[in-house]
């Protein structure tokens, strides 16, 4: 799951981040609303975690603005505003939750695993792949007949995102958007690799090749 993250306050970005990253998310930091505004027109993200009182363009102008274009990811604010008024101007400009400053880095992963849930639209922790093999959502583990199975970082990014499209044909490109960094370079060839690795685990028949397209999870 990759997030934006919009906080100026360094330390607590900093702190925020390593914690997400040790979970096993994808986390971009941005400090400042234009920043966060010209990042998301550039990447694909499946979650904003935004703080309201920053820089350039604030939290609810920023989700507002977005809103507006069509950009419909599920949203967190985090701020030190505790007024009701604030509160309703968080939900008005399209907020999906609300946490007051200062907060648990794990009531955060427990707001942001019950968004998580609602995404992918099931209210189960382990998704069902075939007889023997499950994916735990939340804790990114494969478990194949009762074991646990290691993955790399970007083949858990990729099984969760057939997953999300499970029975849809994901196409190259926007397996490239969600799995790879905005600077990373990626090849076709590394993809067929993370594939095979998939494959050899949960079974060759289950993620079909489109051909000159893309992949499908069945």
């Amino acid at each position: 799951m990759k997030i934006l993250y919009l906080e100026d306050d360094l330390n607590l970005s900093q702190t925020v981040e390593e914690f997400l990253k040790d979970e096993g998310f994808d986390v971009v930091c941005v400090y400042d609303g234009d920043e966060a505004l010209e990042t998301v027109y550039a990447q694909k993200f499946d979650l904003f975690l935004l703080d309201v009182n920053v820089p350039q363009i604030d939290g609810f102008q920023l989700l507002k603005e977005l809103r507006g274009a069509d950009i419909s990811t599920p949203t967190i604010f985090i701020t030190s505003l505790k007024g009701i008024n604030d509160l309703s101007l968080g939900y008005e400009s399209g907020a999906d939750d609300y946490i007051k400053k200062p907060f648990a880095l794990k009531e955060l992963l427990l707001r942001i695993n019950a968004l998580l849930k609602r995404e992918y639209k099931t209210h189960q922790q382990l998704i069902k792949i075939n007889d023997s093999v499950n994916f735990n959502l939340y804790a990114n583990e494969l478990i194949k007949e009762g074991e646990k199975i290691p993955l790399g970082h970007k083949e858990f990014l990729l099984l969760k995102l057939l997953l999300k499209h499970k029975n849809e044909c994901v196409s190259f490109e926007e397996i490239y958007e969600n799995v790879w960094q905005f600077n990373e370079s990626h090849s076709y060839m590394s993809l067929r690799t993370y594939i095979k690795n998939l494959r050899k685990n949960i079974g060759k028949e289950h993620i079909l090749s489109i051909k000159n397209f893309g992949y499908k999870l069945v």
